[in-house]
């Protein structure tokens, strides 16, 4: 065991499965928050406690089982494409669904059962890419690998999922690593599966020898594929979207007369509400400018609202909207301009844009981090996407 815990491979398997969880147990961390919040509250830890108690023995119970499993022919290669459409669609912008019907249980142990039941149902992915990264890495120590990531990453999930979802709002590339590292799993899967890789399996198959090299370049590969395939349908999906691209503005157009800020409670957010506001002192006529001012919350996953009532989920949208937008609001109305709020769930680009076109916006303008082209469309950045898709002239403050 102390010799298991000295090797650089269990600890890169643990990081492996304790990221995996995090970027797929997300949405099992809302539900958990979501389900136990209308419970009293001396009775929300426990509920909390309860029910991540049950899904942790439920998830290394699924994985178990899901280790035997890797071990029959082709069912690796079947996992594998599995995490490939996982990692892009990880990828891809979510829309926002209609709610589900099931409310948030006043009673402990209805709330409990709701988040063991929706971390049963929600849990398919995590234990297909955590069986895959432990059987891989974990030269035989596959279940010590699984319990000791699960048991780390699960309360990581519990009580940092705000903060996980807002790290994952502002940098994006976690989420696009992430993507890759499924993709990286997948692409390892594939060479090891037994029917590719065992003489004693299916003879009259052609088997492949497994080195490091190949593991390593089958990783890259999936990581690279799932990149690739999520920035293509992506482009796509914006192409068609919106036909007319728009273009990234360095001033203001002569005439301005209504703007849209973007506004997502960021730095960078602060410093363009600065902007907006002495743009509106050079105009000749400040008092003829009309502001909209507009937050975007990425949806929850479709899961989330299987289990959680609409009432509930729209409850977070606007705690969540509010937090952005409070601080733009103090300071628009600490300087006299005066500006209507719009609150929307979706793509941000998408929906940045397409409200622009709707209110007969002369000008977007949101803030940006600067990045460089190339690494932008890496990570996807918002700004980039609301440039793409706006039939508008926006202007990105640095």
């Amino acid at each position: 065991m102390a010799h298991m815990l000295s090797t650089p491979e269990f600890w890169i398997a643990v990081g492996q499965i304790i990221m995996i969880d995090i970027l797929l147990g997300g949405d099992n961390a809302v539900v958990i928050a979501l389900a136990c919040r209308k419970l009293p509250p001396k009775q929300r830890l426990r509920g909390i406690l309860w029910g991540t108690a049950g899904a942790i023995v439920l998830r290394i119970v699924l994985i178990f089982f899901a280790l035997q499993l890797l071990a029959i022919p082709f069912l690796k290669i079947v996992g594998a494409l599995l995490l490939v459409w996982i990692g892009v669609k990880l990828l891809l912008p979510e829309h926002d669904d209609a709610h589900g019907n099931i409310e948030g249980s006043e009673r402990l142990w209805g709330a409990v059962k709701t988040v063991i039941v929706a971390d049963l149902v929600m849990s398919i992915d995590n234990v297909i890419a955590i069986a895959g990264a432990a059987e891989a890495s974990g030269h035989g120590h596959g279940m010590v690998l699984v319990i000791f990531g699960v048991l780390v990453s699960i309360p990581i999930i519990v009580w940092g999922s705000q903060m996980v979802i807002k790290l994952m709002d502002r940098f994006p590339i976690v989420v696009t690593l992430g993507g890759m590292l499924l993709g990286w799993i997948a692409g390892t899967m594939v060479v090891t599966d037994p029917a590719v890789a065992r003489p004693d399996v299916i003879s009259a198959m052609p088997k492949l020898v497994v080195t490091d090299a190949l593991r390593y370049g089958a990783g890259a590969a999936g990581a690279l594929l799932v990149l690739a395939i999520g920035k293509w349908v992506s482009t796509r999906r914006r192409a068609r979207a919106v036909p007319v691209p728009g273009v990234a503005a360095a001033r203001a157009p002569v005439g301005l007369r209504r703007l849209l800020l973007a506004a997502d409670g960021s730095e960078s957010c602060r410093r363009a509400t600065a902007h907006v506001i002495e743009l509106r002192r050079d105009l000749r006529e400040p008092d003829g400018v009309e502001l909209h001012v507009v937050n975007v919350q990425r949806p929850l996953p479709r899961d989330v609202s299987t289990f959680i009532a609409g009432k509930t989920i729209d409850e977070y949208y606007q705690e969540r909207s509010e937090e952005a937008l409070s601080p733009v609001r103090a300071r628009l109305d600490e300087a006299g301009f005066a500006h209507q709020v719009h609150r929307r769930v979706g793509d941000p680009g998408t929906v940045i844009a397409e409200l622009a076109e709707r209110i007969g916006a002369d000008l977007i303008v949101m803030g940006t981090r600067g990045l460089g082209t190339h690494t932008a469309a890496l990570i996807g950045s918002v700004a980039q996407s609301t440039v793409a898709q706006a039939t508008v002239p926006v202007m990105l403050v640095k």
